[in-house]
């Protein structure tokens, strides 16, 4: 007869302290577990109903201006820091972390257009439609260091004049060179009166330029002319051009895929491309209502957040058709401009309402620090979510979103609009010789032609 003995030194399964956990030994064979997937699924759920409990996107906003908030920047060396402007003129420095006012940037008399932070973190470029750019130095104090428990005054350091009203701004990411958009793309030195180089490309006015964070030659413009440009300025030349049925607001590089960029657009959709293959879009981004005015990535160019007239935020994966996320408020209006934090934990949002709102990325993050046992709980939940995302009730769960009745409205009477066009489109082609009608796929059906 064949006695089977289960032996277990002692020393294994003894705690040596009262704090250390206690060792479970546990036969890891499927056969003598047949509800694990069952119980598995059931934690999945349950951990995207605690997900969505403890969904608090708002961390604060930052109060104080006295007009609406047109522009923001963040600081390329210090994380907790950003600029924005107002319409007012006023521009002002804030501490995040703390919510608190560190400097006051007065100069400009009319509204503030754009903002960008020079490479070294303590030099800032401004325009305004008061037809000046300025260029700012803030002393270190202002960035938290000795001396800045009080919020200190600036006046600019240069001042460039132009004959005409400015709409954006960007700086270089490894020079002094910093690009305007006004009636032509100019570029500019910080120690050169006038633009160093302009480009001009058939457009009245040109509202966004980007510089390229991967590729820093290479910059790229929306104008009024429904137009997307891309300039080099090794060459002093553009490169190529593409024109819409409908306007651009904003361009946005991908920081981690050179190639790839963003643009925010008044038809309520975003279009990612491929700046070697301009005649089609990569993706399509949609769920506004209305225009989108401003675009910005994550530093890990995995995600990309969207500010728009229909008073939302919303957070987009870099090749998702739909959003993540949606934030917004009761007393929020129209958002003009929205930045990614140095770390990509958090977004900001300046609206029409005269705020600068701080929301987390992950609306059900949890702040602070975590212990061991907290982050190997968040990770065992994330990875239930993505393991049994496929199932229904957990799709639903994690994909619904409760938004404001206009936005609601809207979207719903957008959709049935949508789906008119398209039944229209088909019994057109039912009833048409073949061949006749062609279908465009909706990647290229907002694209008129491609310029080089």
């Amino acid at each position: 007869m064949k006695v089977k003995v289960v032996s277990r030194d002692e020393v294994e399964y003894t705690r040596e302290r009262r704090s250390d956990l206690q060792k479970v030994h546990r036969n890891l064979d499927p056969s003598l577990h047949p509800m694990d997937k069952a119980k598995e699924c059931k934690r999945a759920l349950n951990a995207a109903k605690m997900d969505r409990m403890f969904a608090k996107p708002l961390v604060g906003a930052l109060q104080g201006h006295a007009d609406a908030v047109n522009a923001m920047a963040k600081n390329p060396k210090r994380l907790g820091q950003v600029l924005s402007g107002a319409a007012d003129g006023e521009i002002r420095l804030w501490d995040v972390p703390q919510h608190k006012l560190m400097a006051s940037l007065r100069g400009h008399s009319r509204a503030v257009q754009g903002l960008a932070v020079a490479p070294d973190g303590s030099t800032a470029v401004s325009c305004s439609d008061d037809c000046t750019v300025r260029l700012w130095h803030m002393q270190e104090s202002a960035f938290g260091g000795v001396g800045s428990q009080a919020a200190t005054t600036y006046e600019p350091v240069s001042v460039y004049t132009a004959k005409h009203g400015f709409k954006g701004i960007d700086h270089h990411h490894r020079t002094s060179l910093f690009a305007t958009a006004g009636p032509a793309v100019q570029v500019w030195d910080h120690n050169r009166s006038e633009p160093v180089n302009s480009f001009e490309w058939g457009s009245d006015s040109v509202l966004s330029v980007r510089f390229n964070p991967v590729e820093p030659d290479v910059l790229g413009s929306c104008g009024s002319d429904r137009s997307i440009a891309l300039y080099d300025l090794r060459t002093s030349t553009p490169i190529r051009k593409l024109v819409m049925q409908t306007r651009n607001n904003a361009i946005c590089w991908n920081p981690m895929e050179a190639f790839n960029f963003t643009a925010a657009n008044e038809d309520c959709n975003l279009y990612t491309y491929d700046m070697r293959k301009l005649n089609v879009a990569l993706t399509v981004h949609q769920d506004h209502v209305s225009a989108v005015l401003d675009v910005d990535y994550s530093p890990t160019g995995r995600e990309f957040v969207s500010g728009s007239y229909d008073r939302s935020v919303r957070i987009f994966s870099y090749n998702g058709q739909r959003s993540r996320e949606v934030y917004f408020g009761k007393r929020m209006q129209r958002v003009f401009a929205v930045q990614y934090s140095g770390d990509g934990s958090y977004v900001l949002s300046g609206s029409d309402d005269m705020n600068v709102r701080v929301w987390k990325s992950n609306a059900s993050q949890q702040l602070g620090t975590l212990l061991p046992r907290e982050k190997h709980k968040h990770a065992y939940q994330k990875a239930l979510l993505r393991r049994y995302a496929h199932i229904p009730e957990i799709r639903k769960i994690e994909k619904h979103r409760h938004v404001p009745k206009p936005i609601y409205k809207a979207a719903t009477l957008r959709k049935t609009m949508t789906e008119a066009a398209k039944r229209k489109e088909q019994r057109r082609a039912a009833h048409s010789a073949p061949g006749s009608v062609s279908f465009k796929p909706a990647r290229k059906k907002k694209i008129i032609k491609e310029v080089e």
